[in-house]
Parts: structure tokens; C-alpha cells; sequence
């Protein structure tokens, strides 16, 4: 059997999650313990920590104790070490190390507990001759505390340690029982120093994957988000949860505040075994907000920038009246408000207050103006995760037109509603979806990969749930 490592993180400070009221406009994530549990298992397998902490397990031996190390030639337990009365023992050093199995328990508003279930192999020449192997289980106890870093992360901080061994077998060779209780003590000794290392690498690795979930993420040329956490993180029995803080910013740094909703998200119950990220109406309205005050949201229609089969000419506004046929049309569509984005009843939308001057280009003049229109564009949103982004894709719904200004009598602008709906959809919708493109960043939480996760959308905000 196998004597587990065992460490006790103590969160300090921390109280049980509140009940599915988001009272910030932040981006909510609970943490499932099984991710944390993986997160550790991972580094653990592919990470260095073992490699570093208790030396390489092959054939070279150049780690902390391999044969240059502590228990390797001319150490502790070698001959002319300082335990050298063990006379004839001699290269004693970890040739084996069983990987540590993860498993931990989430303690409510206390903290974590980890255990790391290993076993160490030690091989060596013993004093009547012959290979000598030991096998030794160990225990160490950790307390460590939770804090938050200078940039607004938060870290798990080693406060103390200690190390209790477990069982030392004599797995083959010969130890007289005298020497085996001085082996035995020398190890007592010896190896409480080099295992507590290992729980403070795990925290290092684990601290970089939280801290990687809390940092700056470019939104294309439209500047940036910035995640921090917003309070200390709460914790129950199944998750850790996150209040994450989402600072926009422009491309030259400026930091940009839009409105914010002053009405709390309810957000749904997590299901056992899963991870949840809330992402709130506040960043669909910053993205939009963005792209409107950098004037990505106005737009040129003129005849080289549209499809040949876009109908954009005076002869589609001959039900208007009287006007030169097969002429070009100019349409300048300028937005001078923020979009409404909504989130509601499973649905996303989004609409975009504009005005519309439409022209016609006289050959070998300058163009002359028709007729100025103030519309409101409701455009359905559709959703998707990737890994790490939440993604917009928009399609023209429904066109509202009110007249503003003409050059000639007014008319019934219904009738140019399913013309320009056409125009807008084959142009300015996809304009809008390639700038759409960069999408909503979500925080890097431990890894976890939420491309195939169930996307809800609730009032005022998106609920992203993937399977642990």
C-alpha cells in the first residue's frame, strides 16, 4: 500500500460561496475540485517537479539525490559521509519514485486538502555486499495560506511544513538489523528536509495556473480586458469560486468605463463535476461600446465595395419617384450611440442606432444627396466557446426606418425596409462580423478548456458549463 502525501491548505479568511448572486458586473467562475485535482496530476506528470525536487530517476542520477546529491557518493549515508559508521554501505540514492496519485477534499470556508500518494525506491551497495533496495513511505503536512499578489492574483502561500515517515521496508539485500535502525533513523532525518519541497513546487505550479487566469488579454485593434480579482475567493465543498474583475482598456492604455448594470445576475446552480464561467452583459456592452467609439461601427457603401449582386442603384428606388435610372447609389451609415446589447430569455440580441444619408453619383459630377433615414438595426446574435474566447456571429432580424430629411416629397420609407435589409445583410452585417471576430477573452482558469462546454444565456449574462 501506499502512504499518502498529505498537505492541508489552509485558506484563510474565506467563507462559503454566496447563493447565485452575482452583485458585480465581473465574470464569475467556479472552479470544480476535479480541475484542481487535474491541474496537479498534470504538472505532476508532465512538469519538471519530480525531475527537480527528488533528482532524475534514470540511469544519470544528477539530482538533488542522485549520486552527487545528499544520499549519492560522498554523502550522508556513503562511506566517509557523516553517518559513515555505516562502514560498507555506500551509493545509496533514488533509483525508483511511484508518480503521486492526486486526491483532495475541499474544506468550506477553510480551505483544501491534498494528499500526494507515493512511494521512494533507494538503491545502494549494502555492508555484506550486494544490491541493497529500501522502500520508504512517507507523509508530509503543509499549511499554507492564502494571499494576493501584487497584480491581483491569488496565491497560495507555504506557511509550514512537516514530514512524517511512514514504513521503511527492506525490499532485497542484506541489512543486519543494528545498521537497518541506523538507515532508519539517518533517513528519519534526512528526508523530511527534501520532500516538503515537493508540495511547495506543486503550489508553484499551481499558483502560475491561477495567475494566468488574471491578466491582460488583447482584443485586437480595439485595445484590451484586464482580469483581477475582485474579492478572495470563496470555497465550498465541490468548487473554488472567482470574482473576477474585467478592466477594459484602449490601445493606448486609457482605461474605459461604460455603463454598468445596477441589477444583480442570478446565476444558476453548478452541477457536481463541472466548471462555470458567468460572462456578464457588461462585456458584450464594452465590446460594442468600443467598436463605436473607434467609429468601426460606421460605414461607406459605395459600388467597389459591395458584391455585384447587391442591388445598389437608383434603379431600385423607382417605387420613390422620378430619378435618373441605373445611376450608383452612396450609402453613409454613421452610428453616434452605443449599441443596446440584450441578454434574455435565451436569447442574445443587439441594436444599433444609425443614420443612413443615401446618394446617387452623377457621371462626371459630384454625387447629390436623396434622403437622410434614422433607423435602428435589431440584429440576432449567435453564440459559441471556443477555448478560450466567447464568439459573436450577428444576422439582420429586423430594419426600423423614420425619415429625416429629403430632397423630394415625402414618402412611405416601408417601402425601402426589405431593400435596405438586403443591402445591410450581404454588406455592413458582415463588416460588423469580421470586426466581430476577436470575441469576448474568457480567464484562463486552470487550463480548463470550455469549446465544448453548454452555453446559457440568462438574463444579463452567459453561462458557459463544461464537464470536469
Amino acid at each position: 500500500r501506499m502512504l499518502g502525501l498529505c498537505s492541508l491548505l489552509l485558506l484563510w479568511g474565506l467563507a462559503a460561496p454566496s447563493h447565485g448572486l452575482l452583485e458585480t458586473v465581473g465574470t464569475l467562475a467556479r472552479i470544480d475540485k476535479d480541475e484542481l485535482g487535474k491541474a496537479i496530476q498534470n504538472s505532476l506528470v508532465g512538469g519538471p517537479i519530480l525531475q527537480n525536487v527528488l533528482g532524475t530517476v534514470t540511469s544519470v542520477n544528477q539530482g538533488l539525490l542522485g549520486s552527487g546529491g545528499l544520499l549519492g557518493g560522498g554523502g550522508l549515508l556513503s562511506y566517509g559521509g557523516i553517518f559513515g559508521v555505516v562502514e560498507g554501505l555506500s551509493g545509496l540514492k533514488i533509483e525508483e519514485l511511484t508518480l503521486p496519485k492526486v486526491s483532495l477534499r475541499l474544506l468550506p470556508g477553510f480551505g483544501v486538502q491534498l494528499c500526494l500518494h507515493t512511494k521512494v525506491g533507494l538503491h545502494g551497495s549494502g555492508p555484506l555486499g550486494g544490491l541493497l533496495q529500501l522502500g520508504v513511505e512517507v507523509n508530509v503536512s503543509s499549511r499554507v495560506a492564502l494571499g494576493v499578489s501584487p497584480r491581483g492574483t491569488p496565491i497560495l502561500i507555504l506557511k509550514r511544513c512537516s514530514t512524517l515517515l511512514g514504513h521503511i521496508s527492506l525490499l532485497s539485500g542484506l541489512l543486519p538489523a543494528p545498521l537497518f535502525g541506523v538507515v532508519e533513523q539517518t533517513l528519519f532525518k534526512v528526508l523530511p528536509g527534501m520532500l516538503c519541497p515537493v508540495v511547495d513546487s506543486v503550489l508553484g505550479v499551481v499558483n502560475e495556473l491561477l495567475g494566468a487566469a488574471l491578466g491582460l488579454v488583447p482584443l485586437g485593434a480595439l485595445g484590451s480586458v484586464e482580469f483581477s480579482l475582485a474579492t478572495l475567493p470563496l470555497i465550498s465543498n465541490q468548487y473554488i469560486e472567482l470574482d473576477i474583475n474585467p478592466i477594459v482598456k484602449s490601445v493606448a492604455g486609457d482605461v474605459i468605463d461604460f455603463p454598468k448594470p445596477h441589477v444583480p445576475v442570478k446565476v444558476p446552480p453548478k452541477d457536481d463535476h463541472t466548471s462555470q464561467v458567468t460572462v456578464p452583459l457588461y462585456l458584450f456592452n464594452t465590446v460594442f461600446g468600443l467598436l463605436q467609439a473607434n467609429g468601426a461601427l460606421n460605414t461607406d457603401l459605395t459600388p467597389e465595395l459591395v458584391p455585384n449582386n447587391v442591388p445598389l442603384s437608383t434603379t431600385d428606388l423607382a417605387a420613390l419617384g422620378k430619378l435618373p435610372p441605373g445611376q450608383h447609389l452612396l450609402l453613409f451609415l454613421r452610428v453616434k450611440e452605443v449599441p443596446i446589447v440584450t441578454l434574455q430569455h435565451k436569447k442574445a440580441a443587439v441594436s444599433i442606432p444609425a443614420s443612413i444619408r443615401v446618394l446617387f453619383a452623377v457621371p462626371g459630377g459630384s454625387p447629390e444627396f436623396l434622403f437622410e433615414l434614422n433607423g435602428v438595426l435589431t440584429l440576432k446574435a449567435q453564440l459559441a466557446p471556443s477555448a478560450t474566447k466567447l464568439h459573436i456571429s450577428l444576422s439582420l432580424e429586423r430594419l426600423s426606418l423614420k425619415l429625416a430629411s429629403s430632397v423630394t416629397n415625402t414618402f412611405d420609407v416601408s417601402r425601402l425596409e426589405k431593400w435596405l435589409s438586403d443591402v445591410l445583410q450581404a454588406t455592413y452585417v458582415q463588416k460588423l462580423n469580421v470586426d466581430l471576430a476577436v470575441g469576448i477573452p474568457l480567464p484562463k482558469i486552470l487550463n480548463v478548456n470550455f469549446a465544448n462546454s453548454v452555453l446559457q444565456i440568462i438574463e444579463n449574462a452567459v453561462v458557459l458549463t463544461v464537464a470536469s
